[in-house]
């Protein structure tokens, strides 16, 4: 009897002291909650995630901006998340405090695609700095002016290919970059047709946006178990891609450094990234015994990110111009007066063609190819120096409660947020060059291109590539609706297809020559490349 009644009395006191401890913990986390920016209250563990369209997870960030405000708190599947939708606040933490927000989660589930070399996924440390100052040894500002002639070589390329086969303007959309990338960071010229790179190149790409989407990494984030699971359960057929998926991965990663390797023994090497960092014998980059597949890391990045984002801001701009037949006069009226009609624009043409500019600026404004920026990683700690010093000491004790010495933080910036600002931009939705008037704004600083230390290394060329491939569109071909058999003009509805980024889903329309003249002028300048 005793000692049922002792049994009795220290599961009373257990279950009082549980009671307790959770009242305490629901307590502490409701005034940490306090301290944090607004957003929806959720549900418990899973949070707001059934309130998230995971596949454009950027249209419920604005939609929670717009009843929230610009700093918005979500917690989804257990983890925290900080969301910043205005870039004057961007700005304020990302650039001016970028030593805090620098840092990035590990992201296991791109391990299952060996994705995880790719360089902007790289959490901070000495691994990213390596990657970093090899990237910066041919990406910096001053060295991508060296590329403005290779560029312009592949824009008069690019035209060629949407004179002759206008209806498939994506492939070659996707080749422009490609070209130009596999020149820059190897040293190698593309074969017009069948080349065995560029196959294994495209076929990767593909299967990457095909497999790599943000609700597969939502869900393999949330529940880890999944990647484990057979491919012949329901619902694991994707792990056989993955399979495919790493096996490319591999020739992207090696084949073209080898050709690279190959050419420099035989004394055929011809400039490029990767010939660069490998005849550092002083190893100013210190990249040290990394050296090699640093290398090949660093290399294949700049193809993949250069080839999906170019990509996707060509096929915006063509479908700005089917929409907005003025603007294209309007900028051809302007190439016309400054550049003639016997010769290509250049870059010293560039200065004087501020329409153009704008038309660029705009684009990557009205659908930014990467709509949300990638997620960085930091401590709720990280918040004391900007809380009073009463909230700096209840944040601190709650950590303590907490059982952690911190809380771990993610932050994401949301581009279309920022570009749909109706503040800055009066009417966002409509594509209007004209909004930015005399005062152009520099293109690579677009917050398209990220923000503090992991702004985008390659934003200098690829603002430069973009520019030569748009000006060149714009002074040779008129860009228009297509027709159909009895001559009617065909109607645009938009459709958008998400990924890796966004693009516009492939839709008709009409590509010609302006004249004869410009059709001669383009035979001519690819002529000469050649």
């Amino acid at each position: 009897m005793h000692t049922s009644a002792t049994a009795i009395s220290i599961s009373l006191l257990f279950s009082g002291a549980l009671f307790i401890s959770l009242w305490k913990s629901k307590s502490w986390r409701a005034k940490y909650r306090s301290l944090l920016p607004p957003g929806p209250s959720g549900l418990p563990w899973v949070g707001s995630v059934f309130d998230i369209d995971l596949s454009q997870p950027w249209v419920t960030y604005q939609e929670w901006g717009n009843r929230y405000g610009d700093l918005i708190y979500s917690q989804v599947l257990g983890k925290e998340y900080i969301i910043i939708n205005n870039e004057k606040i961007a700005h304020e933490l990302l650039d001016l405090r970028s030593s805090i927000y620098s840092d990035r989660p590990r992201v296991p589930s791109f391990e299952l695609f060996d994705l995880g070399f790719v360089t902007p996924s790289l959490p901070y440390g000495e691994e990213w700095r390596k990657h970093r100052r090899a990237l910066h040894l041919v990406l910096n500002k001053k060295e991508a002016l060296k590329y403005t002639t290779m560029q312009l070589q592949k824009a008069h390329g690019l035209l060629m290919n949407l004179l002759t086969t206008p209806q498939d303007y994506e492939d070659h959309f996707v080749m422009f970059p490609i070209a130009l990338i596999m020149e820059l960071a190897y040293g190698y010229s593309v074969a017009p047709q069948g080349d065995p790179f560029v196959a294994s190149l495209v076929q990767f790409l593909s299967l990457a946006v095909e497999l790599v989407t943000l609700e597969r990494l939502a869900l393999l984030g949330a529940f880890p178990f999944l990647a484990h699971i057979p491919s012949w359960m329901p619902g694991g057929n994707w792990k056989k891609r993955a399979g495919d998926c790493r096996r490319l991965v591999r020739k992207v990663l090696d084949d073209p450094v080898q050709y690279v390797h190959d050419s420099i023994i035989a004394g055929t090497a011809r400039k490029s990234m990767v010939h660069d960092i490998y005849l550092d014998k002083d190893d100013d980059l210190k990249l040290g015994f990394d050296k090699d597949k640093v290398t090949k890391e660093v290399a294949a990045t700049a193809f993949i990110a250069a080839t999906e984002t170019t990509t996707s801001v060509m096929v915006v701009f063509l479908l700005a111009m089917v929409l907005h037949p003025d603007v294209q006069r309007q900028a051809q009226e302007e190439i016309d007066r400054v550049v003639g009609t016997d010769r290509l624009p250049n870059f010293g043409d560039r200065p004087n063609l501020p329409y153009v500019e704008a038309i660029l600026l705009e684009t990557l404004r009205w659908v930014p190819a990467v709509p949300l920026g990638a997620s960085c990683f930091h401590d709720a700690l990280d918040m004391l120096p900007y809380l009073s010093s009463s909230q700096a000491l209840l944040l601190f004790r709650i950590c303590g409660m907490l059982s952690s010495p911190t809380v771990a933080l993610h932050q994401y910036h949301s581009c279309r947020a920022m570009s749909q600002d109706s503040e800055r931009y009066p009417e966002p939705k409509v594509f209007n060059p004209d909004r930015y008037g005399s005062k152009l704004e520099d293109v690579a600083s677009s917050p398209v291109f990220g923000f503090g230390r992991r702004v985008c290394p390659g934003r200098h060329l690829a603002e430069q590539s973009l520019w030569a491939a748009i000006v060149s569109i714009l002074a040779t071909l008129q860009i228009g609706r297509a027709t159909d058999a009895s001559g009617t003009e065909i109607e645009i509805h938009p459709k958008f297809v998400s990924g890796v980024t966004i693009r516009p889903e492939v839709f008709s329309c009409s590509i010609k020559a302006r004249s004869s003249r410009t059709k001669q002028l383009i035979h001519t300048s690819t002529a000469c490349a050649d």
